[in-house]
């Protein structure tokens, strides 16, 4: 399948549509994603075209995981989590629903079950807990 320029984080990345970013370096842009499934659900992506996993090139992985990575600590430190949860979707079959490469990193905690997929969450709490992964990524 050919990789589609109209995406929903294409278009972000063009800034035709409005995100909520953390973190933006030359390669990344970690933004929050408006349907959380968990207060500080981030959604990472490369800045260039590629469907997913199975089209990325090696650099286009290495610099997600990078920054995934660091979004991890992040929102563990900003919601005090026991953990983080990092999912990853690959064609209709698989689950994917927008098609740019993205990863979902949610910080989670013991006995508290993620949301269930498709509620769009209040926007005025999720810019609110970006302050507070941007605050752990600057200290």
């Amino acid at each position: 399948m050919a990789y589609d320029p109209d995406n929903i984080f294409a278009k972000i990345l063009r800034g035709e549509i409005p995100a909520t970013s953390v973190y933006e370096d030359a390669q990344t842009l970690a933004f929050m994603d408006i349907m959380p499934r968990a207060d500080g659900h981030v959604l990472v992506i490369p800045k260039t075209p590629c469907r997913n996993l199975l089209d990325a090139s090696p650099d286009q992985l290495a610099a997600v995981m990078a920054t995934a990575q660091r979004v991890a600590r992040a929102v563990m430190q900003a919601f005090d989590a026991g953990g983080v949860t990092v999912q990853q979707f690959n064609e209709t079959a698989g689950g994917q629903e927008v098609f740019h490469l993205h990863l979902h990193v949610l910080p989670r905690h013991d006995g508290v079950a993620l949301r269930a997929p498709g509620q769009m969450g209040d926007m005025e709490v999720i810019a609110g807990h970006a302050e507070r992964i941007r605050a752990a990524l600057a200290g």
